[in-house]
């Protein structure tokens, strides 16, 4: 009897003292979890430099978010010099204009989720402060395999040069 009222109030002890760390940390990571909810949009903090020049901060977990322009249209991407392409899911991409007939999901995707279906499109317009692109490629994928919008390489290629440093990403066209 006096083994377990030790182990139980060994454990209660644990508890009372890891369990508040715990959702500190949970608190802390919140704002770096809405890219992965649908309904919430992370806070873009972004400081416009000069003509065809942009600088975005880092959130907490040095990722970098930013308000972009497609087609016209605002969309929360996140830029992502590990995707090959834009990468949006089948909502956006309606939001874009792209409706279900003219997506041909005939291609797969590998993602940090697994293997998908994806849709190639072409963007026509790719806006974030002065920097204006063309002509972007990019992927859509399916609705449960991608939340948010990825802004990757076929977009930071176009332009003259994109540098991250002391928190912050220039993008530079």
């Amino acid at each position: 009897m006096l083994l377990r009222t030790t182990i139980f109030a060994s454990v209660a002890i644990l508890a009372a003292t890891q369990v508040p760390r715990f959702f500190e940390g949970t608190q802390q990571n919140k704002p770096d979890a809405k890219f992965e909810q649908k309904s919430a949009l992370p806070k873009v903090q972004k400081a416009e430099l000069s003509n065809g020049r942009i600088s975005l901060k880092a959130d907490g977990r040095g990722h970098f978010f930013g308000t972009f322009q497609m087609n016209g249209k605002a969309v929360e991407g996140l830029v992502d010099t590990g995707a090959s392409t834009i990468a949006i899911n089948e909502t956006t991409a309606r939001k874009l204009g792209f409706t279900g007939n003219s997506l041909d999901f005939r291609y797969k995707a590998s993602t940090a989720n697994g293997m998908t279906d994806a849709a190639r499109i072409t963007i026509d317009r790719v806006e974030i402060g002065t920097i204006r692109v063309r002509t972007v490629e990019a992927m859509v994928l399916r609705d449960k395999a991608l939340d948010g919008t990825l802004v990757g390489m076929s977009f930071l290629t176009k332009l003259r040069s994109y540098q991250v440093q002391d928190g912050d990403l220039t993008l530079v066209q």
